[in-house]
């Protein structure tokens, strides 16, 4: 029986839109450094941080291709928290709100991202030690 906290996280902004995103996932990442579980309820605009095809782009601005912008996706950023908690021996959850990717499009997701409904918010949030919510403006 792991004696580790249990963390939820609510977030609801898209990929690519805010600095908020990033400072999200440096939240998590630190939450893993710390030994915690984690549990994240992906909502509204959220729900494409995990859309598996998303694609990097390359910057024509500056003349540089994919691969010297090296953009960063949010799918990829999941994917090595997910290995992260994976290595240190941690859960990683993550469901995205099905209402919310069905009215985005967004049905195809990463690995180890799951579906689910506000009710799973509720049931993370009942079992964890602390949630934290991140709502947009």
């Amino acid at each position: 029986m792991s004696t580790a906290q249990t963390l939820t996280f609510a977030f609801m902004d898209p990929p690519f839109e805010s600095e908020r995103t990033t400072t999200f996932f440096r939240l998590l990442e630190a939450s893993l450094e710390a030994g915690a579980n984690i549990k994240v309820f992906a909502y509204e605009g959220a729900v494409a941080l995990a859309f598996s095809k998303q694609q990097a782009h390359g910057n024509s601005v500056h003349g540089r291709g994919v691969d010297e912008e090296a953009h960063p996706l949010s799918r990829q950023w999941i994917a090595a928290l997910q290995q992260k908690a994976k290595e240190r021996g941690l859960t990683f959850d993550w469901i995205n709100c099905g209402l919310c990717v069905d009215e985005r499009g967004v049905n195809e997701v990463i690995s180890g991202c799951g579906r689910g409904s506000p009710a799973d918010l509720w049931k993370f949030a009942s079992a964890a030690d602390n949630t934290l919510v991140i709502g947009t403006r």
